[in-house]
């Protein structure tokens, strides 16, 4: 089994990408994208979301991990059961294909309001987000609320 460490040594593609999903479920990747899946010793892959309003594209040796994380949670185990069973009730896997697409279950599409709709995609944590058109100006606006404070906060905290 891959270790998630040794899952990274391909770096993920940085920066915002644009996708739609198509009238079939799935995404065409950009070729950052298709290059790092296709980089993974593993291919196998997990597609859901754990809030209900964004999905992840996880390699399967992170998703793994998240997997040990829910049974080990003890902070609040109600969390971690809503987010495992959301996962698991939108969430399935799947392998990119030779053209570079991915199939996202159609709970999933239907519960995001995707469906045959654009996206924008990007890599965090170990996976890729996925968000709607929505999610994605409603994220824009909440970072565009990011003072000179905040950033001198992280620079205190270690951000180059």
């Amino acid at each position: 089994m891959e270790e998630p460490g040794q899952l990274l040594m391909v770096e993920p593609p940085r920066g915002m990408y644009a996708a739609r999903l198509d009238d079939r479920g799935r995404i065409k990747l950009p070729a950052d994208f298709q290059q790092f899946f296709g980089a993974l010793r593993e291919k196998k892959l997990f597609v859901t979301s754990l809030d209900r309003r964004i999905a992840q594209i996880y390699p399967m040796a992170v998703w793994r991990e998240n997997e040990k994380f829910f049974e080990a949670y003890r902070d609040d185990p109600r969390i971690a059961r809503n987010a495992a069973f959301n996962a698991n009730d939108l969430g399935g896997e799947t392998d990119m294909d030779s053209q570079g697409r991915i199939v996202f279950p159609p709970e999933l599409r239907r519960e995001l309001g995707i469906e045959n709709q654009p996206v924008r995609i990007y890599s965090y944590k170990g996976r890729i987000e996925v968000l709607s058109e929505k999610i994605y100006e409603e994220r824009k606006q909440e970072a565009m609320q990011l003072t000179a404070d905040d950033l001198t906060k992280m620079e205190a905290g270690g951000l180059k």
